[in-house]
């Protein structure tokens, strides 16, 4: 099948060289001519250290690429989505279906990214998020992984698992699209401030608590806004929250570490020299969970610490010393 995938950070080419892998002709789009070019005559991407782009691989800034397409990745930053799938929209082939790669929601709308695409392309094109633990640096080196792919249409979530399905890479489906895509937005949001935790010397245990109330909020959230509870104890949830709250080639936890250690937040995220879904991600979900009247101590507890100035410290004494509850709300129901 011919595919187009627009966008090549690290995460857009490991996707790009697992469908290459898979028999598939694909063309790598970058937005800067200038990128496209180094990468055409390196053979290399920096984000992906060691990993060899195969003269197969197409390489291109010209976004008419998408044209007689079937299937159309986008790999773009959150931010870039909308304009990304706007320039694409002239030169789609009808019908092609458009898979979004990137996690986050956009900062201004507060949509889900499935939805700005659709709002960009109008109807005809069936939208699929593609989400779950999987860092570009070991999809790109191979590294057994397994995703979930989401779309409210079965056949083209049915295309995408077997697009992307191999013996070293598994794609489950579903049809919560809400779930999937506030599991991979939000859980940034925990991976950064499971950094700060390591940044101010905390343990384990903290680690611990912050994922698994922190993925409480964000199930909480989701289900308010349509998602099934139970999405959050898969790949797109848990499974994402782990991997982005535990390793290094997390940008968002990386960052986390800088601000507990001392470095404001500006510039932690400037020092990262990459895109901090995260620092985004905790606007969004302050404006979320205030419009839903939902309740996110950690997320809100984030958002002072990035927006507001606030000492990490007095935050950490702020949520442990909070009114007593039930860990459950069907507690003694």
């Amino acid at each position: 099948m011919k595919i187009a995938v627009l966008g090549s950070g690290g995460w857009g080419t490991a996707l790009a060289l697992l469908l290459l892998e898979n028999g598939h002709d694909v063309t790598l789009w970058s937005y800067k001519e200038e990128e496209s070019v180094r990468l055409r005559e390196s053979r290399t991407n920096r984000l992906l250290s060691g990993v060899p782009l195969p003269e197969a691989l197409k390489i291109t800034a010209d976004i008419s690429c998408v044209n007689e397409c079937e299937a159309v990745l986008l790999a773009t930053p959150s931010f870039a989505v909308r304009t990304t799938a706007r320039q694409a929209k002239p030169f789609l082939h009808p019908g092609a279906v458009l898979v979004s790669v990137s996690k986050g929601v956009e900062q201004d709308t507060s949509l889900t990214l499935t939805d700005v695409i659709a709002q960009e392309v109008g109807e005809g094109h069936p939208v699929v998020a593609l989400s779950g633990p999987s860092h570009a640096e070991e999809v790109g080196r191979k590294v057994p992984t397994a995703v979930v792919a989401a779309s409210r249409d079965k056949a083209a979530a049915q295309l995408v698992q077997d697009l992307f399905m191999n013996p070293r890479f598994r794609v489950y489906i579903t049809d919560d699209v809400v779930g999937v895509e506030l599991g991979a937005a939000l859980k940034n949001v925990i991976a950064l401030c499971a950094g700060v935790c390591d940044g101010l010397g905390l343990g384990d245990n903290t680690k611990a608590m912050l994922m698994t109330r922190g993925l409480t909020e964000i199930a909480r959230l989701g289900e308010a806004m349509g998602g099934r509870k139970e999405t959050f104890a898969g790949l797109a949830g848990v499974g994402d929250l782990i991997v982005t709250c535990t390793s290094m080639h997390s940008r968002n936890r990386r960052c986390g570490i800088l601000i507990g250690k001392g470095t404001p937040p500006e510039e932690a995220v400037k020092e990262i020299g990459m895109v901090v879904e995260g620092y985004y991600a905790a606007s969004t979900a302050k404006t979320l969970a205030d419009k839903l009247g939902v309740e996110m101590p950690i997320a809100a507890a984030a958002y002072e610490v990035l927006y507001q100035g606030k000492d990490p410290k007095s935050v950490v004494k702020e949520l442990m010393t909070r009114d007593r509850k039930s860990e459950s709300e069907e507690s003694w129901v």
